[in-house]
Parts: structure tokens; sequence; C-alpha cells
């Protein structure tokens, strides 16, 4: 599908590797090498669909320029709102124009993220307990030297969204109870730490994230009846390991399966063939997950 990209910035760069043969151009109000400096100058005609790789607060707008035009969306992660009704109302509209709008978040592709969903879907390890995620770079400095990302929720805003829409694709949504938050301000004006603890659905949750890492890092625990699993960072990074292990009762080294991947990020193209593949099936639009994480961030603010 002929495909236009809105912003050249980090993310819209990394987009422009996979789209090969369906790119007819590029939007960008500050970078000469783009196409069009205004999503208005392309053509109508031009294009079908449209990757937003763009600021937070410019996205809303984008979208219902897309929406009036029936232009499919892929928009960076995240879409959010204060009030919720602008993304039902986004939704309603998008239905009507039948126009496809997804909500980017690779990390539903990584292959080890969908096993852990098929072990949890299977019940394997049985009623979970507890879920523990970390994610960590070593950013900091950037974000500090860029006054648009260091401000308001910092990595919070940055890396939670992915820990939260990960917990969803698991997990599914819902109320979050008993939440707390500590944030730390290292090296940056906004928090360039933080630990969100929550119950989800009689989960124990604990998210940490972090731009003071220094190495790129991600790893989780789910602790459940029957056994546990644990990831040890993403296939970018590389390897990958996913560890299953079966509990002995009443005590005892468990059984393991460990599962390494030392391979090329997957997560892209795959995500780029479910978007396609959304608009050829004529899927709607379904921002349940962005309503989501949008109140729980609004919720965390407050606790600021």
């Amino acid at each position: 599908m002929r495909t236009l990209v809105v912003g050249l910035g980090t993310q819209g760069m990394k987009r422009l590797k996979f789209i090969e043969t369906n790119l007819v151009g590029t939007v960008d109000p500050v970078n000469k090498n783009a196409t069009y400096f205004e999503i208005s100058e392309a053509p109508l005609d031009l294009y079908d669909v449209v990757f937003l790789c763009v600021p937070d607060e410019a996205k809303q707008k984008l979208i219902e320029y897309c929406i009036l035009n029936r232009k499919h969306v892929l928009v960076e992660k995240p879409l959010l709102s204060n009030e919720n009704w602008d993304l039902i109302e986004l939704q309603k509209k998008a239905a009507e124009s039948k126009v496809f709008i997804y909500t980017a978040y690779n990390h539903r592709f990584e292959p080890h993220f969908k096993r852990v969903k098929d072990i949890l879907v299977q019940k394997e390890i049985g009623k979970i307990y507890s879920i523990n995620m970390f994610y960590g770079n070593g950013t900091s400095q950037l974000v500090k030297s860029s006054p648009w990302r260091d401000k308001d929720m910092g990595v919070i805003s940055d890396l939670a969204p992915h820990l939260l829409d990960t917990l969803a694709f698991w997990i599914g949504i819902g109320e979050l109870k008993n939440t707390s938050l500590i944030t730390n301000n290292f090296e940056t004006v906004a928090p360039d730490h933080a630990v969100i603890h929550f119950d989800l659905k009689n989960i124990v949750v604990q998210l940490e994230m972090s731009l003071c890492m220094w190495k790129n890092s991600f790893t989780c625990d789910i602790i459940g009846e029957k056994g546990s699993l644990h990831i040890s960072s993403l296939c970018k990074w590389g390897p990958s390991l996913l560890i299953q292990r079966e509990r002995i009762l009443p005590s005892g080294k468990p059984n393991e399966n460990f599962s390494e991947l030392e391979m090329p990020d997957p997560t892209w193209i795959e995500e780029h063939d479910y978007f396609y593949n959304q608009i050829r099936n004529g899927s709607q639009a379904d921002f349940s997950t962005d309503y989501w994480i949008s109140e729980s961030l609004n919720e965390l603010s407050g606790m600021m």
C-alpha cells in the first residue's frame, strides 16, 4: 500500500528501513531531505496509508486530518489524551470513514512475548501471582539535552506505555488497585527512574524503568502457582532468553526449559505486515488499550 511517512526523527527513520517499495514520500517541517514540509502539501491521490512518527501533541490533529481524507494510520506509541472522550470520538470517526488506525507497540511481536502469551493462555503455570518487569537504557543525557523530552512525566511517559501494553497483551486490561509510585531525578529535570506498583486482576505487578542503566536492558519474571517464566533481553539487543520453570512440590529444584534467540529484530517487519493485513481485512480501530494506558498514566501523573 502506498505509504507516506510523517516525521523523520528516530522512529520515522527506523520505519523507513522496513517500508521498502510501499514508500511514496516523507513529511517533516525541518528535515530538508523530506519530500514535503507539511502533510497538506502531499497530494491526496498519492498515498493510502500514513505512518505518524511525531511528538504526542501533534498526533490527534494529524489523525483527524487522515480520517477526514480516508487515510489509514499507523501512529507511534503512545496515543494519549487527558480526556478519553477524545479517543472515543476519534474511534467513532474512524469507523464511520472506514479507516483503520493502529497504535504501534512493536514489542507485541517479540518472539518470546508471543510465546509467553501462549503459555499464559494455556494456563501452563497456573494462577499468576506476580509480574515484575524492568526496562532500562542509558539515554539520560540525551533526554537532558532535549527540552521537549525532559519534561512532565519523563521516563514514565517514555517506557511505561510499553510495559502497560505488554501487560494488556498478556493478561488484558482492568482496574489498577493499590497503586504506588516512586520516582527519582538522578540526572534530569523530569524523572529518569521510576517504580510503579499495583494490583491488576488480583496479580501483584511491579514495573521499573530507568534512563540510567547504561546498557539497554529488559527483564521480566512471572510467578505462578505451577511454575514461572523469565525473560532476559529483547531480540534487538540479543541474545534474548526465555526460561520456563516447572514447580516441584513441596519444594525443590524446578524442571527448566531454555529458549535462546540471537537474531535480527523481527518486530518491525511483523508489525508492518500485521498493520497492512488489518487494512486488507477491513478491521476497525480499537482504542480500548489506549484508553486504559491513558487513564493509568493520568492516575500516575496525579501522584507525582
